[in-house]
């Protein structure tokens, strides 16, 4: 098959899957890092590699999938607080294999949307990795995120723009 056919087949794969379909298998350790590597190809102005990305599996993964549950809790008015959303946020979390912060560095250098666009970039160069290996995936985006920097560490030019969860399916 020829190379542009390949890239076809995956490019049209491509989609979100939601961690409810994963399966228990894990993910091994060399195609994750083949995934987030995958990201350092993305195009980006300048050379920035404005993203910065945090691998969370095992305990720190269910501790992420908690502080987003609590941090759901704190910055959701009363009147709209669902507690099944509440519950079903550290559920993501738990049946995914892994989660990735994704989170992006402004460098000055260029303007901020083109740090968010290289960032994007990078990310779907991770989905179609993932395809391929056929590895579930998807970016969400939950209003948690923005509360997230902390928990991340991040430095005051940095700001978590999403979480990429992934799943054998």
């Amino acid at each position: 098959m020829e190379k542009t056919e390949v890239l076809k087949n995956i490019i049209e794969a491509r989609k979100s899957i939601y961690p409810k379909s994963y399966s228990t298998e894990e993910i091994k350790d060399e195609v994750l890092a083949e995934i987030i590597n995958a990201a350092n190809f993305a195009p980006n102005h300048k050379k920035t590699k404005p993203w910065r990305f945090k691998v969370f599996r095992g305990e720190e993964k269910n501790q992420l999938g908690a502080q987003l549950a609590e941090l759901y809790k704190q910055t959701t008015r009363p009147e709209v607080f669902l507690e099944k959303k509440f519950l079903d946020i550290a559920d993501k979390a738990a049946k995914s294999n892994t989660v990735v912060s994704i989170s992006v560095n402004f460098s000055g250098l260029v303007p901020e949307w083109e740090e968010i666009a290289a960032t994007a970039m990078a990310v779907q160069n991770m989905y179609l990795t993932a395809t391929a290996h056929e590895i579930g995936c998807y970016w969400s985006s939950h209003q948690v995120i923005y509360h997230l920097g902390e928990f991340l560490g991040l430095e005051d030019h940095q700001k978590c723009i999403g979480l990429f969860y992934l799943g054998k399916v």
